[in-house]
């Protein structure tokens, strides 16, 4: 299990790196995704983790199986957990504000305008290359950890924001 590390962090700033696809299938970055799934698993809060909140200034994502349930998703065969060197290539015109919160923010909660709707591409952990489209809970979590990879934490865009 990894260290969550919080705001105050600089990691949490960089724009993360892209991981070359040769490198998807090494340990280092296998490990990574292992270790990430791991302390993901054992948050009570989080649906979704991104590789800068564990202190990897590169571009990957993982998303829970919680995170489908709560979508409403629990038998969808289009399930992805792991998105690397995610780009969301369509967003909706629809936009909604939402409550967030966020593993290295925590205690803290406001609420972010995020579209309704987004699809995203990314790479699994196989090096596949794939097409994800979402609502719900699942596209604000994809807009949520793709601002993590750019050093954008929710706070930023946030009003609202109360301490719990």
């Amino acid at each position: 299990m990894k260290e969550i590390v919080q705001k105050e962090n600089k990691v949490l700033r960089e724009k993360a790196k892209e991981i070359s696809l040769d490198d998807i299938s090494l340990a280092k970055i296998q490990n990574i995704i292992k270790e990430m799934k791991e302390t993901l698993v054992i948050q009570e809060d989080g649906v979704a983790l991104a590789a800068p909140q564990v202190e990897k200034s590169i571009r990957l994502f993982i998303i829970s199986e919680k995170a489908y349930k709560l979508n409403g998703e629990e038998d969808s065969k289009n399930k992805k957990y792991v998105f690397i060197n995610p780009q969301i290539t369509k967003l909706s015109k629809k936009t909604k504000w939402l409550e967030e919160g966020c593993l290295s923010v925590v205690g803290w909660f406001g609420f972010v305008k995020r579209s309704t709707n987004c699809t995203i591409e990314a790479y699994d952990e196989q090096g596949e290359k794939f097409t994800r489209g979402a609502g719900g809970l699942l596209a604000q979590a994809f807009q949520h950890e793709v601002d993590h990879l750019n050093g954008i934490l929710f706070v930023d865009k946030a009003k609202n924001i109360k301490k719990i």
